[in-house]
């Protein structure tokens, strides 16, 4: 696996070496997604170089933002009385670490073919806890912003796309 990776990074990093007169933009997402068994939200922004009139690829990352695995704080009482605490001895704690958020990077390659004033279908691979094909459709809400969604083996994200 670690072989495609590396030939999928030389591909992009030659791609983005050729002096063209392509359009490139940056892109941000929002998502709502379901990774490895985990709900979260994924925030992240990339590159999008488009290459022929319909085609385009973009690369970038981000973050996957999703509950933790600390089960030794929780918060206990309630109203002004909530105060953190240590489940392992019982003393109070500092109250961010109840917070229990963890945050995943991940990075992200993707292609895809855009239907005039319709439908952008796409696949990509995502780089995070595992390397994860997927497929990807988006259908305009406004000239720069779309909705999204990808689905591929244990990963399903649907949210906003933005095109700066």
């Amino acid at each position: 696996m670690g072989d495609i990776i590396k030939k999928l990074i030389l591909f992009a990093a030659a791609l983005a070496a050729i002096p063209t007169a392509a359009q490139s933009q940056v892109v941000i997402e929002a998502n709502g997604a379901y990774v490895s068994d985990e709900w979260g939200g994924e925030l992240g922004a990339g590159y999008q170089l488009n290459l022929l009139p319909r085609v385009d690829l973009t690369l970038g990352g981000g973050a996957f933002v999703h509950e933790g695995d600390n089960d030794r704080y929780f918060f206990d009482g309630s109203g002004s009385n909530r105060r953190c605490r240590d489940f392992s001895n019982g003393q109070f704690a500092d109250s961010e670490k109840c917070s229990n958020l963890a945050a995943d990077i991940y990075g992200r390659a993707e292609a895809a073919f855009s239907i005039p004033l319709s439908a952008r279908i796409g696949a990509g691979v995502r780089f995070g806890r595992d390397v994860t094909p997927y497929g990807t459709v988006s259908f305009p809400l406004l000239p720069n912003l779309r909705v999204k969604g990808n689905a591929g083996p244990d990963y399903y994200a649907l949210g906003l796309r933005a095109v700066f």
